[in-house]
């Protein structure tokens, strides 16, 4: 089965793409992003997620465009605390886009390494996952990335793979909370 798979990042890509291919999937990367601040952060997010398929031999296909629809969709919670209702709206913009590029690329299936992130809510991600998945008539995996130690397996495997590794979530809000900018 083929599946189209959206990532954050490399190290988040890591693990999740591995444990898809162990699985028996026939894994395509999908990097879209266009939260990441600043932009030359998104270039090397991008490069470093190219690389590491390029590494274990899976397809890979970005879009690093949408930046100011990101800003235009969020604008009015930039104000909210990281977790909240604005990244319910970029999860919505990041997995719209992600299944709309599977029905392109005719995969019947999509997820995200969204969910390897520990304080990110699986949950949630999955509930945005499934609304996306009947709009396109396609079938969103329910993955929790980070059980069974997968977050710990990720940061090694970036290791091992010398992977950048960033130290935000990466939208312009985050950075400025983490950073106090």
């Amino acid at each position: 089965m083929k599946i189209l798979l959206h990532i954050c990042c490399a190290p988040c890509a890591t693990h999740s793409a591995l444990l898809l291919k162990e699985k028996g999937y026939d894994v395509t990367g999908f990097f879209y992003n266009p939260n990441i601040f600043p932009p030359d952060e998104l270039i090397k997010r991008e490069k470093e997620a190219r690389r590491f398929f390029s590494d274990i031999n899976l397809k890979f296909v970005s879009d690093i465009s949408d930046v100011n629809l990101w800003y235009k969709m969020t604008d009015k919670l930039k104000d909210r605390k990281e977790g909240g209702s604005r990244c319910n709206v970029c999860f919505a913009m990041r997995l719209d886009r992600c299944a709309r590029e599977a029905k392109s690329l005719d995969i019947g299936y999509f997820t995200t390494t969204l969910t390897i992130a520990p304080m990110k809510d699986s949950k949630r991600i999955f509930r945005i996952g499934d609304m996306i998945s009947g709009k396109y008539g396609l079938i969103f995996l329910k993955e929790d990335f980070k059980k069974k130690d997968g977050f710990r397996k990720s940061c090694e495997l970036s290791r091992e793979h010398n992977l950048y590794r960033q130290n935000y979530c990466g939208c312009e809000y985050s950075y400025k909370e983490r950073f106090s900018v």
